[in-house]
């Protein structure tokens, strides 16, 4: 029988960082709410100088540390689509930047839930093909540069943070590790809800366009809110419960999950009868995308929060809307803990 493991898994987390009180000073709403509704205690923020090819780039040195880059198949790009350049394929750069030469390089497109389809389509692709044993997904984002404090339409916005996640996959007949069941679900009522209006071919940059235009902006916020509030928790426990359905039979010990609000993660572990020391809450860190999973992964192996045979489940939603969650079987440390800072 052939598994689909995961071998190794790191992140890059800039030095930098915005907390509640200067995005208190920025927008207006209490410090309180921002620290505690919002669950933003602090974000981590890069300096102008570093770009989410280059957050990926760090994050991925990790997991290849030791690991022969010419034995790498393929390179999936799980970052943001706001990147270094428009038009551009990070992953092949990634794959430059490297040395991983062997590899064929694409990028996917999916906002927060790109990791988890990631891991999906990596999945998939080496069971498929004898040819694929190593797959290095990878991504970086800097969406803090999109957050206009001034609007208090993004408010669920404010905090989207920037870093590095990679994770390394490798084909074995021996399971360890060893990804599970998938579940998607995309609904297309939310896909202009959330936006950045100038840059695309409607409102080109060429034609002058003013600067509010180059951040998130939300059209429709009363209507937005409204189908979320009907659906988004429902979507996220089915696909949750969907993963979790697997081989295991077992409950699940470990959610790794996206930061959001407080009220909203707790609405998500109570009707999975899951404890707060089931899954770790992100407020020290904001909401990076696609690798919140990741840094929820590491913070528990270096917690100590899992041992051999517990049951993990990795869960996300991306703006358009896509919600998904991921299983796998943890046996053994993904991360080198001792590298990861722990912030609280």
């Amino acid at each position: 029988m052939t598994f689909i493991n995961l071998k190794k898994a790191a992140v890059w987390l800039p030095e930098g960082f915005e907390d509640a009180a200067h995005i208190a000073r920025e927008s207006g709403v209490p410090e309180h709410v921002v620290s505690q509704k919002m669950g933003i205690v602090r974000k981590c923020r890069a300096d102008r100088n570093t770009h989410p090819g280059d957050m990926a780039v760090n994050a991925a040195r990790k997991v290849l540390k030791g690991i022969d880059p010419l034995s790498i198949d393929m390179v999936i790009w799980t970052g943001s689509e706001y990147k270094d350049y428009i038009v551009w394929t990070a992953g092949i750069y990634v794959q430059r930047e490297l040395g991983l030469k062997n590899a064929r390089a694409f990028d996917i497109s999916a906002r927060c839930s790109n990791k988890i389809l990631g891991l999906h389509l990596a999945k998939s692709l080496m069971l498929t093909d004898k040819k694929i044993n190593r797959v290095l997904l990878c991504g970086g984002h800097k969406t803090g540069d999109l957050v206009n404090y001034k609007d208090a339409n993004t408010r669920f916005l404010y905090n989207l943070a920037d870093g590095g996640s990679a994770i390394l996959l490798e084909k074995s007949d021996v399971a360890e590790n060893p990804l599970l069941d998938s579940s998607i679900i995309t609904d297309g009522d939310f896909t202009t809800d959330v936006i950045v209006p100038g840059g695309g071919t409607r409102h080109p940059w060429k034609e002058g366009i003013d600067v509010s235009m180059s951040y998130l902006q939300v059209p429709d916020v009363d209507g937005m809110r409204e189908r979320l509030e009907k659906r988004s928790i429902t979507n996220f426990l089915q696909v949750i419960r969907e993963a979790s359905n697997n081989e295991l039979k077992k409950p699940i010990d470990y959610l790794a999950i996206l930061h959001m609000k407080k009220s909203a993660h707790d609405a998500i572990l109570e009707p999975m009868e899951l404890k707060q020391e089931q899954s770790i809450y992100l407020d020290h860190y904001g909401h990076f995308g696609a690798p919140d999973q990741v840094l929820s992964l590491g913070l528990a192996e270096k917690r100590g929060k899992l041992k051999k045979g517990d049951h993990v489940v990795l869960a996300s939603a991306g703006i358009g809307y896509m919600w998904s969650a991921m299983s796998l079987r943890w046996d053994t440390n993904t991360f080198d803990t001792n590298e990861l800072q722990d912030l609280g």
